[in-house]
Order: C-alpha cells, then structure tokens, then sequence
C-alpha cells in the first residue's frame, strides 16, 4: 500500500490534466466569437482551464516523480480552492435566500418584484455596465421572440420562464385603457411594443433575471457541496502521497527497520557483572 496514494494522485491529475486542454480550447473559442453572451464566459473559462492545468501539473510531477516541492504546492493550491469553494457556497446560499416571486391570480406563471431580493444582488444589476451586457445577452438569446405570437389564452393557460415574465410583457396589473389617470407600477410606463425595446429597461426584468440567477446560483451551491466533499478525498490522499515522497527522499524507506544499533541502558554492564557473579556462587 505504500505506493497507492501516489498512483492514485498520479492518475487523478493525469485526467484533470487532459480535461483543462477542452477547457481552454472552449475559452480561446468563445474569445474569437462576436456573439456578447459568449464573450462575457470566455474570461473565467480560459482562468478555469490554466488553473486545472497547472495544479493537475504539479500534482502528477510531484506524485509519481516523487518531487516534495510540487505536491507541496499541489496540497497548497488544493487547501486555498476547497475554502474558497465552501465560502462561495455559504456566500451563495445567504445571497439567494430571498425572492421567488409572487403569484397573478388567474396566471400559470409568476412575477418578480425587484425589492423582494438581496441588497447585493440589486446593487449588482442595477449597475449599467453589468445590465447593458445582460440586455445584449437577452436580445441576442431571442427570448421574447419564442412568446411575440401567443393569444391572450395562451397567457392564460401557459407558464413563463423568469426573464420571459419580466422582460417579454408588461406586468399584468397595468391598464392601458384607462381614461382617468390613475397611478401605476412605473414598469407600466416603460413598456414598449418595439422588439428591441419591449421591457427591457424594467425593474420586472431584472428581478427576472435575478430570479434565474438565484435558481442556477442555488443548483450550483449543492455541486459546490459535492465538489468540496471529493476535494477533501482527494485532499487526503494527497496527504497520504507527501508523506510517501518525502520518505522516500530519505535513506530509510517506509517499512525498513532504521535502528540499526542499540546502546545499552547505563545499568546494563553492573547487572550483567552481577548477574554471572550468582550463577557462580549458586
């Protein structure tokens, strides 16, 4: 069993090793495309693949070379990813505590207020720079395209997504036939019967899209949970390979018996005299 932590580690980061090369070679590609929401992955997607590629380097070299410094940086690397992953993941599930909409009476689907979610998340898409790259994202998707020619039954009967409530339609509690001026929720006004337009500059639309941010986010926090559970497995059996690689850099390797001379207690000689003398009387 000596060995098996090392080939174990050893094959591990051989495959993780190979599965960075898809990785990057996704990142370079999306960097070549025009398209805005596949641009906007490329950045984490070519850090994600040099990352698995340099830590799946130095732990293979270390485990089946025996080279101590780079499975040290190995564990290292190991020990900062599995905390940064578990704060990410208390970090996610105390941001997306809050939201899931509100029922219409008389409706499948849901709408979402953006007050009912976090002040973190309402900072973030409330910032031009982050929504203007969404709105792109949304426009390019042709989301609002897939409900431009249902009836007003189809309303009635068929469920929406998040972004296709918020972004696709105005809320239902407008009234555009109104003679008296009465006052309504503000996204009644920024509705726009224009393609490119419709309610995109809503608040509906962007609590939509916060409401699908906070599912996936949730999703991605329970992998978080499984991918830090195997981190810790791996963790350990890369404790297990250090140990293994640094004693093989020593000139007793595991199992060998490295007391090679004993020296006597002080004692020992005055009982042995003492001992042979009684034997000699008796």
């Amino acid at each position: 069993m000596y060995r098996f932590s090392n080939t174990v580690i050893g094959f591990l980061n051989l495959f993780t090793l190979l599965a960075s090369i898809p990785i990057i070679g996704a990142g370079l590609w999306m960097a070549k495309s025009s398209t805005t929401c596949e641009s906007f992955l490329q950045t984490p997607l070519l850090v994600l693949g040099f990352v698995i590629l340099i830590i799946s380097l130095a732990g293979f070299i270390g485990a089946c070379f025996n080279v101590v410094w780079a499975l040290w940086v190995y564990l290292l690397v190991m020990l900062f990813i599995i905390a940064t992953l578990m704060g990410l993941t208390i970090f996610g599930f105390v941001v997306t505590s809050r939201g899931r909409g509100q029922e219409v009476p008389g409706r499948v689907y849901r709408e979402y207020r953006l007050e009912d979610y976090s002040p973190w998340l309402r900072n973030r898409i409330k910032d031009p720079r982050y929504w203007n790259t969404i709105r792109s994202c949304l426009l390019n998707s042709r989301t609002c395209a897939k409900v431009a020619f249902w009836t007003p039954l189809d309303y009635l009967n068929k469920d929406m997504t998040p972004v296709q409530s918020g972004c696709c339609k105005p809320p239902t509690s407008c009234d555009y036939n109104m003679v008296t001026m009465v006052a309504q929720n503000p996204d009644c006004y920024r509705w726009n019967n224009a393609p490119t337009m419709l309610c995109y500059e809503c608040d509906s639309c962007k609590a939509g899209v916060l409401e699908s941010v906070r599912r996936d986010w949730h999703k991605l926090s329970v992998l978080n949970i499984v991918m830090v559970l195997l981190l810790i497995g791996i963790y350990s059996i890369g404790c297990c390979a250090f140990q293994n690689t640094k004693r093989a850099e020593t000139d007793y390797p595991y199992g060998q018996n490295r007391m090679s001379k004993v020296r006597p207690r002080w004692d020992y000689y005055w009982w042995r005299w003492w001992r042979d003398k009684r034997e000699q009387l008796y």
